[in-house]
């Protein structure tokens, strides 16, 4: 048995006591007494609840493995504190058959570290043309559906796409940029790219494309969420979806929440991406969102890249950063939620878009738990990932995962699988 001492729990009591863990299920919550083969984990001062839920990351398999593979990326996750992750579809070839899908699920039941959830291609190849195998996909138990790195631009498409998840009950999930709004541009258009000289890519290249796609919600009463949003104007969009019924949900990344366009002035190619780093009035609205719930939950879009990659000008920079093993502690130094928020943008809510029961601890719960220490401070500079294309080295985060459990076994420890 596994016992986590002394934490203060998530749950219905939302108290200070321990939580026993045996054949993969909490069994106790309480005053629990440790038996001399039970394992004990000190959770004095962290916060114990259900393990979080990244509905948006890039694990580069197949075909791009000296990134990340599905191993290496699992293990991240578990240092971040996450038990379930869901895999985006942009590999080399694209998730866009059933086959593909089960080649992801089976890699991630291999790792053994977090569930790996695999999601499937709207249209066959990410080419916008055509739709993918989308009953293929679903049987092979696929439930989220994407083109991320590129927008369905023809809106014709994404309507028969929409029509036909709807009747599936699956969610399309839309990497919102305009392509022809956004051109080739390399940081957010606004004074600081104006003063560097460089191609800026518009907020309103987001915005728009979410306006377009809920006047297709309101006709396929398709589930329908925004990926990384990143602009003021695109959250006054979502809340008004949302104040109508629509089945509307979002997520937004930690790196947008912590930082803006004015990390760009560094030239550092790890603060480019897509989208890119906003005004401070955007990361308010963001940050304002997450808090009302407007905005469901947090997703890292962990994005690997190596260092030769990135070691170039920054317009030839490749977009992303990686995120999973900082995200608790950049959210809690950013926006320091109080506990019951944090669990349930974390875990709570994206658990509930795959439909998984990541609720409050309870007797009878699954095994999948986090213990974080939201005082607990540290500044990145190592990763467990292939690559370290991190905005947050050097940077002093306030909070740290210090041990997760996936499926009743320990997946982390802080001190024995990171120092």
């Amino acid at each position: 048995m596994i016992i986590l001492q002394g934490g203060t729990v998530f749950g219905a009591d939302q108290g200070v006591a321990d939580v026993a863990v045996e054949n993969g299920r909490v069994v106790e919550i309480g005053a629990v007494s440790a038996g001399p083969d039970d394992r004990v984990i000190d959770c004095t001062n962290a916060w114990v609840g259900p393990g979080l839920v990244d509905v948006h990351v890039h694990l580069r398999e197949p075909g791009q493995e000296w990134k990340e593979d599905i191993a290496s990326g699992s293990r991240s996750a578990a240092a971040g504190g996450f038990t379930t992750v869901v895999a985006m579809p942009n590999t080399e070839p694209a998730v866009d058959s059933g086959q593909m899908a089960r080649y992801v699920h089976d890699r991630g039941i291999e790792a053994g570290v977090v569930r790996v959830v695999p999601s499937g291609t709207i249209s066959l190849g990410r080419a916008g043309k055509k739709l993918s195998h989308i009953d293929d996909l679903w049987a092979a138990g696929v439930r989220i559906f994407t083109d991320d790195g590129d927008s369905v631009a023809d809106a014709g498409l994404l309507r028969r796409a929409m029509e036909y998840i709807a009747e599936l009950g699956g969610i399309v999930a839309q990497h919102a940029e305009d392509p022809g709004l956004a051109g080739h541009g390399h940081m957010h258009e606004g004074a600081i790219s104006s003063r560097l000289g460089m191609i800026g890519l518009p907020s309103m290249a987001e915005t728009i494309i979410v306006e377009r796609d809920i006047r297709l919600v309101e006709l396929t009463g398709c589930r329908y969420h925004v990926q990384h949003v990143s602009a003021r104007a695109t959250i006054d969009v979502i809340r008004r979806a949302k104040a109508a019924g629509l089945p509307v949900t979002a997520e937004v990344a930690p790196h947008h929440l912590a930082f803006t366009d004015r990390l760009v002035e560094s030239m550092n190619p790890v603060a480019k991406m897509y989208p890119p780093l906003r005004s401070d009035e955007d990361v308010a609205a963001l940050r304002e969102g997450l808090a009302d719930g407007t905005i469901d939950c947090v997703a890292t879009d962990h994005a690997p890249h190596s260092a030769h990659e990135k070691d170039v000008p920054f317009e030839e920079a490749p977009r992303g950063v990686i995120g999973l093993e900082t995200a608790a502690g950049a959210i809690n130094t950013s926006c320091a939620l109080p506990m019951e928020d944090f669990f349930d943008r974390m875990a709570v809510r994206p658990g509930q878009l795959l439909g998984l029961d990541t609720g409050p601890l309870a007797v009878g719960s699954r095994a999948d738990l986090t213990v974080f220490d939201p005082a607990l401070t540290w500044t990145p500079e190592t990763f467990v990932s292939k690559s370290a294309n991190s905005p947050w080295i050097g940077h002093e985060l306030t909070g740290r995962v210090r041990s997760t459990i996936f499926d009743g076994q320990v997946s982390f420890q802080l001190g024995e699988d990171a120092p």
